[in-house]
């Protein structure tokens, strides 16, 4: 099965039928502080039950100072942000429809995530394999 090549990336094969996809969506500098948002997409081919079980998710990171301001909270003057997410259960998850309303309002960009799981799920009917989307990454292993 080929996997698409219309992407920034190409899907790398890592180990065990499992090809991951990673690439910057957007990024944002202010001042002395750098965010990017990356798209990652791993996937997992099943050859005996011609399966594949797909994960995407949109990810945030960032290095820098920040200078306050209403961006991020803080008051007048310098200081440095570190950000954690923890629940309970492990990971945040919900589905990327989610993550990209909430980046959104934070970054400008154009990608269409849609295209990569549409064009995924296409290949897998092509090919006579199911289609699983998955919202836990655990689950591609």
């Amino acid at each position: 099965m080929e996997l698409g090549k219309n992407y920034p990336k190409n899907f790398i094969e890592r180990r065990g039928n499992i090809f991951v996809l990673d690439f910057t969506v957007a990024e944002r500098k202010v001042f002395l502080r750098t965010d990017r948002l990356t798209y990652s997409a791993k996937l997992k081919m099943d050859e005996t039950k011609k399966e594949i079980i797909f994960f995407e998710i949109l990810k945030e990171s960032g290095s820098g100072f920040s200078s306050g301001g209403s961006d991020d909270e803080l008051g007048s003057g310098f200081g440095f942000r570190v950000e954690k997410t923890r629940t309970t259960t492990g990971r945040r998850e919900g589905t990327i429809e989610e993550q990209s309303v909430l980046f959104g309002k934070k970054y400008e960009y154009k990608f269409s995530f849609e295209k990569i799981r549409h064009d995924i799920k296409d290949l897998t009917d092509k090919y006579g394999y199911g289609f699983t989307y998955t919202l836990n990454e655990r689950e591609i292993r």
